[in-house]
């Protein structure tokens, strides 16, 4: 299971389950009274015989899911030891790798009864259900998601981000007059919030055009995708995890474009969208057996045409003659940098449920991957401009 606990490992359980029982009214009920009945030796470890006594002892008091995790995580021990600080993790709700590996390696199989099929369920439980289905690839994830969500806090961060964007759009329509393909206004580019390669140094625009959108039907599809992708995940997930990959994507996507299209202005929250889609279609893929959603594949094919169609869409604008000549169009590049996100550090986010990132070699790998991009594409708008001799257009 993992290498002894340190010494007096008893005396330190007891003391997270008195901390556990600040943060869980029910955790002194769940929790044996008394560890050093059982572990007289202070060993840290507890027979099977006599957890599984606890278990029945306490049965009445826990939830239905838990223990069966608790009973899959007896089984898994063939040694007859059980680790009392793996008990106290999982009642604290944080799981190690050692904990997860024992449970999926368990003898017992522990979708008794998978959460579908459960019945008498209220609305708010079945959506709970159903979010977990829709995101999660394995069975114990689910059922663990569904006894500890609490909607406290709520999906506030996509939820905010897609409001903001909705209200700025709805101020530049009224004020410039116009609602479809906005971007075709004359003094649509003169906007603060605007990435232009011109004005590059002012940082904040890496991050603020997303809050600016071509015209309705950009603005539409970013925001169906933000809400029905992201939302779920953010739920499951959190806000940080979720946020960290959506803002990764959209400063990969404004600096991808300063690299690759460096003449050209950028707006819409492409590459955030793109990178928790192009993410969640990926870990689909990935754990497809695993995947219990429904007509998944008819839904990554609607996912992937909506995408194609809006990425289309980029990709006809940015070779349009322009409105505002000499300066084209925004950019399409941005799609493909959030991609690239998604793909990456938006993968291994998904794939550890409750896991601990830097616990991740792989997430290392990828940050460093996007860590020495960021650097490149500094010095790239730093000096390549200059080096290259490049005629940029005019500021708005």
């Amino acid at each position: 299971m993992g290498e002894h606990p340190s010494p007096g490992p008893a005396v330190a359980a007891c003391a997270e389950a008195e901390r556990i029982e600040e943060l869980e009214p029910e955790a002194e009920e769940q929790l044996p009274a008394a560890p050093e009945d059982c572990d007289p030796g202070n060993t840290g470890y507890i027979s099977t015989g006599k957890f599984r006594s606890l278990l029945e002892s306490h049965s009445s008091k826990l939830d239905p899911h838990k223990r069966e995790v608790l009973l899959a995580l007896a089984d898994s021990h063939a040694d007859g030891q059980i680790c009392y600080q793996d008990f106290v993790n999982l009642m604290s709700n944080k799981r190690s790798n050692s904990f997860r590996q024992a449970i999926l390696q368990g003898n017992r199989r522990l979708s008794s009864k998978a959460l579908l099929e459960e019945k008498g369920l209220s609305l708010s439980q079945r959506l709970i259900r159903h979010v977990a289905y829709e995101t999660l690839p394995r069975e114990i994830d689910r059922k663990w998601y569904y006894d500890s969500y609490t909607c406290c806090p709520p999906p506030w961060f996509m939820i905010t981000v897609t409001l903001l964007e909705v209200a700025f759009f709805l101020y530049n329509g009224v004020s410039l007059g116009q609602f479809v393909l906005q971007v075709t206004h004359p003094r649509y580019l003169k906007n603060s919030l605007v990435y232009h390669p011109q004005l590059r140094a002012q940082a904040w625009r890496y991050l603020t055009y997303i809050l600016m959108h071509a015209g309705i039907e950009h603005l539409g599809l970013n925001v169906v995708l933000q809400l029905l992708v992201g939302v779920p995940l953010e739920m499951v997930h959190g806000a940080t995890r979720i946020g960290l990959v959506y803002v990764a994507g959209v400063v990969a996507g404004s600096l991808a474009v300063s690299v690759a299209d460096m003449t050209a202005p950028v707006v819409g929250s492409s590459g955030g969208v793109y990178a928790l889609v192009s993410a969640h279609l990926a870990n689909i893929v990935m754990n497809w057996s695993g995947m219990k959603c429904q007509f998944k594949l008819l839904r990554m094919a609607v996912a992937l045409i909506c995408m194609s169609m809006e990425f289309g869409r980029a990709v006809w604008l940015r070779f349009h003659p322009s409105a505002y000549p000499p300066c084209p169009h925004p950019s399409f590049v941005a799609h493909l940098g959030g991609v690239a996100v998604g793909i990456t550090l938006g993968v291994v986010v998904l794939r550890n449920y409750e896991q601990r990132l830097q616990d991740q070699s792989l997430w290392w790998i990828f940050v460093a991957m996007y860590t020495v991009f960021v650097l490149f594409a500094i010095f790239w708008n730093i000096f390549a401009y200059t080096l290259l001799d490049l005629k940029l257009p005019p500021p708005p």
